[in-house]
């Protein structure tokens, strides 16, 4: 048996986990996170959990959504880039967009970042990113997780999943279930490719030889593929406080809108998209051409250039786009559901 007495110390430090380093990040974020802070957290970062009081006066039956979700390989070209300021706005995007859909206002956020190395510059920057998701989302980041795991990720490479939880009244919840044939679909314009389609977009680039820093046009190529993915929450919540009754909202997110719209159709139901109704970032030009995909293909894999829908009665069709343009939102009308289409009709 080996005489332990005669080894040399082996410290956490020395495998490759730095606790100190984890300590600066937590002091270095605290400024950043009290920009999120809502009156119904309790408490502030360190604790083992995150308590936060549920709004009761404001709420007659709450009921909680939740979603999870990452930023996909988007987080690649951000390393690869440097550009790690803004991934954490995608990270909060994915996760808050998914569930304002359904009539929740977002209460609270969570993030995990995990690492083979702790760079707490880096990490300071994509916190604060998340930060800047939060405020603009309205919700409060009450907390998270950084894992720092040497030998399970390639140097520099980082990981990031976010977790948001909010409230809607169960008698406002927005499903879809009231649509019928003949309502409007509007599309809100989206800020580029949001976090979707990234895996092929980075195969593209290798593909056609493009380096970070091609311009084409005039435009950086990489500037519109960083684009931080919008937040439609305010909007939609300001939306949802007037007397326009909404029958349905999509987030155009993975799949694109082929995949997601139908999410929301009752049965029997499908819709008519007019791609030549709205106007999309010139990204999604090249990024057509460069793939060579066809017109239906190509909508099931980005968003190309509508990040949201919302579907109201004809009636109330005109009132909703001048509310949602007064919120800041680019609002195009791209559709009408129509009985006896199966999902999703991309047309002229």
């Amino acid at each position: 048996m080996t005489n332990s007495s005669s080894k040399s110390p082996l410290s956490y430090r020395d495998a490759g986990v730095d606790i100190e380093a984890g300590d600066s990040l937590v002091e270095r974020i605290k400024p950043h996170v009290k920009r999120t802070q809502r009156p119904e957290v309790m408490g502030g970062l360190g604790g083992f959990g995150a308590l936060v009081r549920v709004p009761l006066e404001r709420y007659r039956k709450p009921v909680m959504v939740s979603g999870t979700d990452g930023v996909g390989t988007k987080l690649k070209l951000a390393i690869d880039s440097q550009r790690h300021d803004t991934i954490g706005i995608d990270l909060v995007a994915m996760c808050v967009n998914d569930i304002v859909v359904q009539g929740a206002e977002p209460l609270y956020f969570l993030d995990y970042y995990a690492t083979g190395h702790l760079n707490v510059d880096v990490a300071e920057r994509v916190v604060a990113g998340i930060v800047e998701g939060c405020v603009r989302a309205g919700c409060a980041l009450v907390g998270g997780e950084t894992a720092e795991m040497p030998g399970l990720y390639q140097a520099g490479d980082y990981d990031l999943a976010g977790f948001a939880v909010g409230l809607v009244d169960e008698d406002k919840i927005i499903d879809g279930r009231h649509t019928q044939s003949g309502d409007v679909i509007l599309g809100l314009g989206s800020s580029g490719p949001h976090s979707n389609g990234y895996s092929l977009i980075r195969a593209l680039l290798k593909r056609e030889g493009v380096e970070h820093d091609r311009m084409i046009d005039g435009h950086s190529l990489l500037d519109a593929l960083m684009q931080p993915t919008r937040i439609y929450v305010k909007s939609l919540l300001s939306l949802l406080a007037t007397d326009i009754p909404v029958k349905g909202f999509a987030h155009i997110t993975g799949g694109g809108i082929t995949d997601n719209l139908p999410r929301i159709f009752p049965e029997g139901l499908g819709a008519r998209i007019h791609v030549s109704h709205w106007q999309r970032p010139w990204v999604f030009d090249w990024l057509q051409a460069a793939s060579a995909l066809d017109r239906y293909a190509f909508h099931q894999t980005f968003n190309c250039g509508i990040g949201m829908t919302v579907t109201v009665a004809k009636e109330h069709a005109a009132a909703a786009a001048a509310h949602l343009t007064a919120q800041g939102e680019r609002v195009f009308t791209i559709g009408e559901m129509v009985a006896g289409i199966d999902g999703v009709e991309l047309a002229d």
